[in-house]
């Protein structure tokens, strides 16, 4: 067999950061050693693998079929390698997670993982739905937390928990001073600060709240929770974020939650994989201690 696994690596290396200079660094290899290393793997194949684009090496459509099982081979190998040693097989994982569970879900999980596998070693790659699902479709993640849906067929999205968006104001505002139920109409005129288009959080206010208010007024967009619950608690328009991330704001008095059952909010929480991903016994590790600790919190 002409093909060596040091070239295998090179290739997913390629595959994940997008350029040899990247490559070489994450294979520890010279950037002239990953460049000669690919280029045979490409003469031995009889193909190219990518297509170039400057510096910049996009998967074709061969390097995309061969990249799943190239990440089992080497996957496989490893188990192998270490198997043979005596070792329990390592556990090195790249986490993606949205901007909500990121800040209010991962911290406790991945130090509760980590207590329970000290050896382990966790990356988290943080950003929107969008971002994320883009993350785990080119193999850059082995496991993501998402807020939003997934209609990919090549990914697994895997119900893990609920959360509960809500629409808060500063006790100020003139919808928390109403000594009423609160109506659909009485949203016509308000100015949202709201997540921007393509994150989880965005996806459920327009699905739930924007058809019955087509004419909303979203007087800002941003990036991040914590930066919307503070212009909001400043007095400026009504936000729809998690109450996970409004909570902190509440207990101090800054935020009040408005009283809007008409609107459904409950949103699923995913586990995401690819389905073509090899699941070595660290990747089945950390997707049942997910399971286990959602279970603990139903």
């Amino acid at each position: 067999m002409r093909m060596t696994l040091r070239q295998l690596a090179v290739f997913v290396a390629v595959a994940q950061e997008g350029t040899v200079t990247k490559a070489s660094e994450a294979v520890r290899l010279t950037q002239s050693a990953a460049s000669m290393a690919l280029s045979d793997l490409e003469d031995g194949l009889g193909s190219p693998l990518f297509d170039r684009q400057g510096k910049r090496l996009q998967l074709n459509d061969l390097g995309r079929y061969l990249l799943p099982q190239a990440l089992e081979i080497l996957g496989r190998c490893e188990a192998f390698e270490q198997a043979a040693k005596g070792e329990l097989q390592g556990i090195d994982l790249r986490l993606g997670a949205t901007l909500t569970i990121s800040d209010y879900l991962v911290p406790d999980l991945m130090a509760n993982f980590l207590l329970q596998q000290p050896n382990a070693h966790l990356q988290l790659q943080v950003g929107n739905t969008r971002q994320i699902i883009e993350a785990v479709s080119q193999f850059q993640l082995d496991l993501a937390l998402i807020e939003g849906s997934c209609h990919l067929p090549q990914l697994q999205c895997i119900h893990w928990q609920d959360d509960e968006l809500a629409v808060c104001c500063a006790p100020s505002h003139p919808l928390a001073q109403l000594d009423r139920a609160l109506t659909i109409k009485d949203f016509d005129a308000v100015e949202w600060i709201l997540r921007e288009e393509g994150s989880g959080t965005r996806e459920v206010f327009d699905h739930a709240i924007l058809q019955d208010l087509p004419n909303a007024n979203i007087r800002l967009t941003l990036g991040h929770n914590e930066a919307i619950l503070k212009i909001v608690a400043g007095g400026m328009g009504v936000g729809c974020v998690s109450k996970l991330a409004i909570q902190p704001f509440q207990d101090k008095g800054q935020l009040v939650i408005l009283d809007t059952p008409f609107w459904e909010l409950t949103r699923p929480l995913f586990m995401l994989v690819h389905r073509q991903k090899y699941q070595g016994p660290g990747l089945k590790a950390l997707m049942q201690f997910c399971e286990n600790q959602a279970k603990k919190k139903a």
